[in-house]
């Protein structure tokens, strides 16, 4: 045990590394998707020519691929035809295009769950397509997706751990780095899932303090 403790003390710092880039990566993607999964939510519930189809094929191509190939195919396969990223940038728009194609289903789903009723008053009242979207339907929209939403942002801390394969300095990637050092692999393996486990806890933890704020402000 005492080794174990020695080993802990020296691998931290590493291991802290890599769970800033997780974080970084984590929450920047978020914004990202978040953003992203409101557009195409909203082009596909206002049925957009055009833009819906494409946006429809964006979610079943981002929904049923690996999240590993479309990685490999945004920095390994684009520079083929001339569009080169750097590993950073190639992880952030991976896992930003990826979550986001998640998150537009569940608000997608959010808006759907909202009664056509709410959708009338808003129009009887004077309000515009999107005035009534904004300030009455999206809301409501967003209590009620809240719980599928933050599923999907506890998984991608997780899923960052797939950006090691493009030589990011993640948490993953550091656990093996220090691994290759010590030739510990079991202990380290466990403090890396320890970290994870924690992040995705603390997130949950988020959850449910926004799901209970967003209860209460509804009952008002």
């Amino acid at each position: 045990m005492d080794a174990w403790i020695d080993l802990f003390r020296t691998a931290w710092p590493v291991l802290l590394q890599g769970t800033l880039y997780t974080l970084m990566f984590a929450v920047i993607s978020m914004v990202l998707g978040l953003a992203l999964g409101f557009l195409v939510a909203l082009v596909r519930v206002a049925r957009v020519p055009a833009l819906a189809q494409l946006a429809a094929f964006y979610v079943s191509a981002m929904r049923g691929t690996p999240l590993l190939v479309q990685i490999f195919v945004i920095y390994y396969g684009l520079p083929g035809i001339g569009i080169e990223f750097d590993p950073v940038t190639a992880g952030v728009l991976a896992l930003t295009l990826n979550v986001g194609a998640y998150l537009s289903e569940s608000m997608r789903g959010g808006i759907a769950g909202v009664d056509r009723g709410q959708w009338d008053a808003g129009l009887s009242l004077g309000l515009g397509w999107w005035q009534t979207m904004r300030f009455v339907v999206a809301p409501q929209a967003l209590r009620l997706a809240v719980p599928s939403l933050s599923n999907s942002l506890i998984s991608l801390i997780k899923d960052t751990s797939l950006v090691s394969v493009i030589t990011v300095t993640e948490l993953m990637l550091a656990t093996k780095e220090v691994i290759a050092q010590t030739f510990q692999p079991l202990p380290l393996y466990l403090a890396a899932a320890a970290i994870y486990w924690v992040l995705s806890a603390s997130f949950e933890q988020v959850q449910r303090r926004v799901e209970a704020r967003l209860n209460l402000s509804y009952r008002r």
